[in-house]
């Protein structure tokens, strides 16, 4: 049985705390003082419950505001006197935080009930218990067989300096997964650069990667130093790879060679030491077979080859994601939503996520501001819930003619099974085995 604890916020020392405790012996009460020492508790232990005494209407409500939206995800119920409702400021924290509320003088028996039906109602919605990672907390969100496999290979090929090529859908996480490699790396102290290969235009890209001297062209006032040199001692990131022009792969290739770079308008190598990570949507083993890319840069990019699952395949994770991006921007939501029905956890289960984790995000922040009652809706989200298939609908129209049939012939034998099996044609035998299956009795 899961103990019955009670997280109590009371400034002022009053005798409200010590009837509770006379009056509901079997809880577990953690009194604290002020909202810092709540946030240090709630940060310690998971809280189901919490009661402000003397909260609401003694404190700033800017301070209450912000310390009840931070912690929304707690039933708060409120103790305070009848006079702190006349303030409207009051009345507005009490509608949109509250899950019920108390005036004095105090109804220790009331408030008991009220914390036990609170309390079982939050037992309802309560998350089911994640396995313990086995290595540090990372941006690489899930609890599934997939994300742990994909944070072990990250821990395994953060430890060595050779290339790494992680491949995935877009909007699958390949930036985050170069990320947590970085981070883990040796070099984590040092520079990560982001290169989107595909959104630097083709006249461009060569001087913004390998940077330039002073009047190699018009314009070129003074020298740059390129992507490539801003990373020195740390890791570089070549994103979406496959997007690439040609004549620019050779250039790169010759880079991985030798570790040096040579700016446009100059003669002079420049030495430089990053760890190369790329990533693609694109499968660049068929583009070098259609003679997109080159087959010698692709063998020395995929020393380490990383493949990040789509959302498709990690549906496991889907309910623990979602609840991570409702958090990340709980500041856009209104103060009453608290999360998720079961209605749009069945339609997000359903959809299919061709943009993964990127159409993931799109459609919480949508459903956060469009929301209006307190649980995020399919509608919300702009999912619909799937119908059941046909035959699920047939075979419950087929159960519920057969029980309305059976009672029917019962109810017009005086529930008498031999005649009414007879009035069904069927064995004495058969209509005790219909009555387990729709349990039913005569």
């Amino acid at each position: 049985m899961v103990p019955k604890r009670l997280l109590c916020i009371a400034p002022d020392n009053t005798g409200a705390v010590e009837l509770l405790r006379a009056a509901m012996p079997e809880w577990q009460i953690h009194i604290v003082r002020g909202f810092d020492e709540a946030r240090g508790a709630l940060r310690q232990d998971g809280w189901l419950v919490g009661l402000l005494v003397h909260v609401i209407g003694s404190r700033p409500h800017l301070e209450v505001d912000r310390f009840l939206r931070q912690h929304s995800h707690v039933q708060w119920i409120g103790v305070f006197g009848r006079e702190a409702l006349a303030v409207p400021a009051a009345r507005d924290l009490v509608a949109d935080y509250l899950y019920d509320y108390h005036t004095l003088p105090l109804d220790t028996r009331r408030l008991t009930h009220t914390l036990g039906h609170v309390h079982g109602h939050a037992l309802l919605r309560r998350p089911r218990p994640r396995p313990p990672r086995a290595m540090a907390p990372s941006a690489l969100i899930g609890s599934g067989d997939t994300m742990q496999r994909l944070r072990s290979q990250v821990e395994r090929v953060a430890k060595v300096d050779a290339p790494v090529l992680i491949w995935g859908e877009s909007g699958s996480g390949k930036e985050l997964t170069a990320q947590a490699i970085h981070r883990q790396s040796l070099r984590a102290t040092g520079p990560l650069v982001p290169i989107n290969c595909g959104a630097i235009a083709p006249n461009l890209i060569h001087s913004e990667l390998f940077g330039y001297e002073r009047g190699a062209f018009t314009g070129a006032a003074r020298d740059k130093v390129g992507l490539i040199e801003s990373a020195n001692g740390g890791t570089l990131f070549l994103d979406e790879i496959g997007d690439l022009p040609k004549d620019l792969q050779a250039n790169l290739l010759r880079f991985l060679q030798d570790k040096t770079i040579t700016r446009v308008g100059s003669t002079r190598a420049i030495a430089v030491d990053v760890r190369v990570i790329s990533a693609s949507h694109v499968n660049l083993q068929q583009a070098v077979a259609r003679g997109d890319f080159r087959e010698d840069l692709y063998y020395r990019l995929s020393v380490l080859p990383v493949t990040v699952p789509s959302l498709r395949e990690r549906r496991a994770d889907l309910v623990e994601l979602a609840e991570h991006f409702f958090h990340l921007h709980a500041a856009d939501k209104s103060p009453r939503l608290k999360g998720f029905s079961n209605r749009a956890l069945a339609a997000m289960a359903a959809h299919g996520w061709p943009g993964n984790v990127r159409e993931l995000i799109n459609r919480v922040r949508r459903a956060l501001v469009m929301a209006d009652g307190k649980w995020i809706e399919p509608d919300d989200l702009d999912l619909v819930l799937p119908s059941p298939p046909i035959e699920a609908v047939l075979d419950d129209a087929r159960c519920s003619s057969e029980r309305h049939a059976i009672r029917t012939c019962l109810d017009r034998s005086g529930q008498n099974v031999s005649r009414a099996a007879r009035d069904l044609g069927v064995s004495r035998t058969t209509m005790y085995r219909l009555l387990a299956k729709h349990g039913m009795r005569p």
